[in-house]
């Protein structure tokens, strides 16, 4: 299991003004990563080191948004005001995961603006949507030099994590494996205030740490 990467939904301003902010704070470019047409959404990306990315996210004015479990959760999050949706964990095999769960994964795939057609496995949405501090699950079924990550490298990595929810939680719902991904972070564990789930993410930049 690998920390993949974190999901950000916009707020009332759309994905253009949301990821402008951000690169602002951050200091590199979103690059256009296109849309997922099983879920109703589009996203822009950020890469990161290790093998990680930032993707925030937008729902699109579709049929799909309104039956996938992923669209209806970004709506949801957006309509609140958008910010932290969740956190994403790739696996080489998502067999073991179904297993554990007790449900199938679900295909999903997003159509590069330069077309290609990034294509994987995923569960966990509809638990993530009803308990933001669980993780989703993800097995990528690409070449890894297609990886969001290596669209574009930088100098920012991910260094910290609040979760507002519980290790035991995560732990309990994916096993051990899903706690040890954040092992490389530092991870504050809160108790929720109000929605469970990420309430900061902390990166390391060329122009120092920035808090979001």
């Amino acid at each position: 299991m690998h920390l993949d990467h974190l999901t950000f939904a916009v707020g009332p301003n759309g994905l253009a003004e949301t990821t402008a902010e951000l690169s602002e704070r951050l200091g590199a470019p979103f690059l256009d990563g296109g849309v997922h047409p099983r879920f109703g959404t589009r996203n822009m990306i950020l890469p990161l080191t290790h093998h990680q990315y930032l993707e925030v996210v937008e729902v699109l004015e579709h049929p799909a948004a309104e039956k996938a479990a992923f669209g209806q959760a970004v709506r949801a999050r957006s309509e609140m005001g958008g910010g932290w949706l969740g956190w994403c964990i790739a696996v080489d095999d998502i067999t073991p995961v179904e297993r554990r769960i007790g449900r199938h994964a679900v295909p999903g795939n997003r159509h590069r603006p330069d077309g290609f057609n990034l294509e994987w496995m995923q569960i966990g949405t509809s638990s993530m949507k009803a308990d933001p501090q669980l993780p989703q699950v993800l097995q990528w079924l690409i070449d890894p030099a297609e990886h969001p990550s290596q669209m574009a490298p930088t100098d920012i990595a991910l260094v910290a994590l609040e979760i507002a929810g519980s290790p035991e939680r995560v732990e309990d719902w994916l096993g051990e494996g899903a706690i040890k991904t954040l092992e490389q972070i530092e991870v504050r564990w809160v108790a929720p205030h109000a929605l469970p789930g990420i309430t900061v993410a902390e990166f390391s930049t060329p122009q120092g740490l920035v808090r979001i």
